[in-house]
């Protein structure tokens, strides 16, 4: 049965190379799945494709979709997204899995509007910190939301400087918003069907210095991709709703 596969976590957690790894070395998996694309407000980057990396349009037509029972729409950081639920249906009719992959307030979304609930969802958390870590921090008084925002922090650095080289004020900026969500985001994580560790971030040599994913990205793309199978996973968890306060 066609399903709504849902990838998800913070920004830079390791989503889009994840999804990259299990395109590359699980093709029976993907080749059967269909993007969903959203509509965003943000400026169209070098290199992105309108329609395929997403629908770019004003912040005022997005605003006008709020109220509209046929999408959803959401305020990622500094963006406004919107999500055709129709587009939903139409890949899953068509017989192709339609694949989510993004921040987590889309999927909240869809679940108060009952999506979730009335098709086959498949839902993934990519989380920077295992469980078990978790909870050590809290048995030794550690600030939880400092240690994550300081572990997406370094890794939303080391990605830009990959990217860019040297940065600007307005980079090192949006650094620090996409950091400093990182702990909301996470306090979604226990609504998904399994959550995943995943410690190497986007830009992380782990994932394509080598023939194949090594470290903590070859044990999530293990993960995932049992998951996306319908096999037992080992490496992924399932959360208590007060993990994270």
């Amino acid at each position: 049965m066609p399903r709504l596969i849902i990838i998800s976590g913070p920004s830079c957690v390791g989503k889009s190379p994840l999804v990259d790894a299990l395109d590359r070395f699980h093709p029976d998996l993907t080749e059967a799945m269909e993007v969903l694309v959203l509509f965003n407000d943000r400026k169209q980057r070098p290199g992105e494709v309108d329609g395929i990396d997403y629908h770019f349009r004003s912040r005022g037509e997005i605003e006008a979709l709020r109220g509209d029972d046929r999408y959803v729409v959401v305020e990622n950081r500094d963006d406004l997204q919107a999500l055709e639920i129709a587009s939903i249906e139409r890949i899953l009719e068509s017989g192709s899995d339609a694949l989510y992959e993004g921040n987590p307030y889309v999927p909240a979304a869809l679940r108060n509007a009952g999506v979730l609930a009335r098709v086959a969802a498949t839902t993934i958390f990519l989380s920077p910190l295992s469980r078990e870590e978790i909870l050590e921090a809290r048995s030794r008084d550690i600030d939880l939301a400092g240690l994550v925002i300081d572990i997406q922090r370094r890794k939303l650095l080391r990605r830009t400087q990959r990217q860019k080289g040297i940065l600007s004020l307005p980079d090192l900026e949006n650094i620090e918003t996409r950091a400093k969500a990182a702990p909301g985001e996470m306090r979604e994580a226990h609504r998904f069907d399994r959550i995943v560790p995943l410690h190497d971030g986007e830009g992380d040599d782990n994932w394509d210095a080598f023939p194949m994913p090594v470290g903590s990205a070859r044990t999530a793309l293990a993960a995932v991709a049992a998951i996306v199978r319908g096999d037992e996973p080992a490496h992924a968890e399932t959360w208590e709703s007060d993990l994270i306060a």
